[in-house]
């Protein structure tokens, strides 16, 4: 099988240093590509230990032009990897963009949630999602694949089989989400300094978080109308993981709402459907969502609870398992 050879721009965040693990245990994948502003001129083992003796190679400076890869995964900033996916595709470079750049199918929506004009709107319709487990075919042919964000793949997932099989009303969705603080980025900020973060907790991105355009676009395209939640998130002193819980009112009763996500989710490897509420330290490291789901029926609501790991199914196995779909390889293969 032939091996690709893959270029990481913005290798030095940590979803960056995540795909450097997960690309360098794959065994159809060569990196000969690590960009990073800030490290260029360094090693890999230098800037990262864990990965010495892993990967070898030096951090440069990012420049489109001299990428000369099959693929190109841009684990960049809001409204950076837009600066680079252009010129890429122009040179037949396939691209797998960890930021929300084109998530957004729409240009005004995305105007609305990240407040300034999409640059490139003409590549919005070009891009392809990249949940699999919503969007496998697609993604199998695509040129430029915007790889979901952390919340809305753990709430996306969580309601899907409740939308799809009508157990839900669209109307109703309320989502609460804690995340770690590799959430934020690898970032100097002093709402994220340890002392800041550690024994506490807070909301944030209230009442209108940005990734909240993605995931009512997801869910009105599985509706088949529009919808529209409130979604609050929460910061949490952990250092990986995102666990969601999220209320709909039931549409109609059903004996066995977890058979029906069970079934749902029955050719997925990715997505396990357990009986057990999920728990953080289950998924940490790992491309799973774990999810279950109740009825409460005192109060006429369906209750799903879901738990990823924000670094892998959450950004860097995500992407890695959407490149499996693109060049036929077996999805768990460099991420399990």
């Amino acid at each position: 099988m032939k091996t690709i050879k893959a270029a990481i721009v913005g290798a030095s965040g940590y979803s960056g240093q995540e795909l450097i693990y997960l690309l360098s245990r794959h065994a159809n994948v060569e990196i000969t590509h690590l960009t990073s502003r800030q490290y260029a001129g360094k090693t890999v083992g230098e800037v990262f230990p864990r990965l010495q003796g892993l990967v070898g190679g030096m951090f440069v400076e990012p420049n489109a032009d001299k990428i000369d890869t099959d693929v190109a995964f841009l684990a960049l900033p809001h409204g950076v990897a837009v600066e680079y996916a252009p010129a890429l595709l122009r040179k037949g470079i396939k691209v797998l963009d960890l930021s929300a750049d084109f998530r957004l199918k729409s240009a005004e929506t995305y105007k609305e949630f990240y407040e300034h004009e999409h640059p490139a709107p003409d590549l919005l319709k070009q891009s392809v999602y990249g949940l699999p487990e919503l969007h496998r075919d697609k993604i199998r042919g695509a040129q430029l694949v915007a790889c979901p964000g952390c919340y809305p793949t753990s709430i996306i997932l969580g309601v899907a089989p409740a939308l799809k099989k009508g157990l839900g009303k669209p109307d109703s969705i309320i989502a609460n989400s804690l995340s770690g603080v590799s959430g934020a980025g690898r970032k100097v900020a002093e709402e994220y300094l340890f002392t800041e973060c550690n024994e506490s907790a807070r909301a944030y991105g209230v009442p209108k978080h940005r990734h909240i355009g993605e995931i009512e676009q997801e869910l009105s395209l599985l509706a088949g109308s529009s919808v529209t939640i409130s979604f609050t998130p929460h910061l949490i002193p952990l250092n990986r993981g995102i666990i969601s819980t999220i209320y709909m009112t039931l549409a109609k009763k059903s004996d066995d709402v977890l058979a029906v996500y069970r079934d749902f989710y029955k050719a997925e490897l990715f997505v396990r459907v357990s009986a057990s509420l999920p728990d953080t330290k289950n998924v940490q490291m790992t491309n799973f969502c774990d999810i279950s789901v109740r009825v409460d029926s005192r109060t006429n609501r369906l209750v799903v609870v879901t738990a990823i790991d924000n670094l892998t199914k959450g950004a860097a196995g995500q992407a890695v398992q959407c490149l499996n779909i693109m060049y036929d390889y077996a999805e768990p293969i460099g991420i399990v």
